[in-house]
């Protein structure tokens, strides 16, 4: 991913929790406020979502949205398949062990069908990592 926006936060349990969690994406819109409307379209042989169809109602951006998704045991990367406002969106969570539980990178690309300030975009990218982040810490922590 060229030109993307990353950050990181510690959440207080095991990567594997973590990434139950984060592989839970039908429950998404229960604790993701801008993630109104979540379809799993298919599924890895694991049982982990391969591409969703997902609809996001966000203060920087809305659309309805395919997205392809990769799974490895300590990182999970997706990218968009189609999009009626994105053209492009790469992401990824990457989770790592600390002494306290785990140390999680959220790492986001995306690029919209209309002119935009690149720093316009890294700002929106941050505003959604920073929320995406702090949701994720809260869901896990409970």
């Amino acid at each position: 991913m060229a030109d993307q926006t990353k950050d990181t936060i510690e959440i207080t349990a095991s990567p594997e929790e973590v990434m139950a969690v984060i592989a839970d994406i039908a429950a998404y819109p229960q604790w993701v406020s801008a993630m109104k409307q979540v379809d799993i379209l298919s599924s890895h042989p694991d049982g982990r979502p391969d591409h969703v169809k997902i609809k996001l109602e966000h203060s920087v951006v809305s659309d309805q949205y395919t997205l392809a998704y990769d799974w490895q045991p300590s990182l999970v990367s997706w990218h968009l398949v189609e999009g009626s406002l994105l053209k492009a969106m790469d992401g990824s969570y990457e989770l790592a062990p600390t002494a306290r539980g785990t140390k999680v990178t959220y790492a986001l690309s995306v690029d919209i069908r209309m002119p935009m300030i690149g720093m316009f975009r890294r700002k929106a990218e941050k505003t959604i990592i920073d929320g995406a982040l702090k949701d994720l810490k809260r869901r896990v922590e409970g």
